[in-house]
């Protein structure tokens, strides 16, 4: 017998055991057992041979600065996204790579983490649909670079690199921000990882459609300031 790990439970910390409890349960998740007081409450899912511990203290614990994130193998991706999004949570789709031919999807939980699902069977390939996931986005992100290559003014080098540091000798074609404010320029492929990735990271366009346009066209013009919106004096 080897002497070894025999089984292993994922530990996720939640702000309310019961929400997380009925996220999961749609992806076949149910609840063996549960515990504790109104400070601190468990739930012990299980899914077939796959368990889940769900923990809620208050206050709080926080134990990682970022959300963490779930893979999950589903045995139909087309009736999870059904679940999913019939209980009210969003799913993006995001292609078909080679560890889920079947097609592979992104939700996030109540608390913010990262939920990646996909499908091990593989589908038809006229099954996709011509702007499905991964084909959908990287147009988008090849659009962006196009603007960024007639606009210039992109660094040299991009500026993301590898998952362990490693540097990038690709050119940066893209720029992305996130709602915090940081951004980076990057190659199309690290763009689409980080993009898949980095929670609230988005595709930093300067079109003309983006906020600074919208910002000026809100402006008062002239008329509108000497007009009806002017302060009328007081009649004596």
């Amino acid at each position: 017998m080897q002497n070894g790990v025999q089984a292993q439970v994922p530990v996720l910390y939640v702000a309310d055991a019961d929400a997380a409890k009925r996220f999961y349960e749609v992806f076949g998740y149910s609840e063996l057992r549960n515990g504790g007081d109104g400070e601190s409450r468990w739930s012990y899912l299980r899914c077939g041979e796959l368990a889940l511990l769900l923990a809620a203290v208050t206050p709080r614990l926080i134990t990682v600065e970022l959300p963490l994130l779930l893979y999950l193998y589903v045995d139909d991706l087309t009736a999870t996204i059904g679940r999913l999004t019939a209980a009210g949570y969003a799913v993006e789709r995001t292609g078909h790579p080679e560890h889920a031919p079947g097609g592979e999807c992104r939700t996030t939980d109540p608390d913010g983490n990262v939920v990646v699902f996909g499908q091990r069977r593989a589908v038809p390939e006229q099954a996709r649909g011509p702007q499905d996931g991964q084909a959908a986005r990287f147009s988008l992100i090849q659009e962006a670079a196009k603007q960024v290559s007639r606009r210039g003014g992109a660094p040299a080098r991009c500026q993301i690199g590898g998952p362990r540091g490693e540097t990038c000798s690709e050119p940066a074609e893209v720029k992305l921000a996130d709602s915090w404010g940081d951004t980076v320029w990057g190659c199309l492929a690290h763009a689409d990882e980080t993009l898949l990735m980095a929670r609230g990271a988005f595709l930093a366009t300067e079109d003309r459609l983006g906020l600074g346009t919208f910002l000026r066209n809100r402006r008062a013009t002239p008329a509108t300031r000497t007009g009806a919106g002017r302060r009328q004096p007081r009649s004596s």
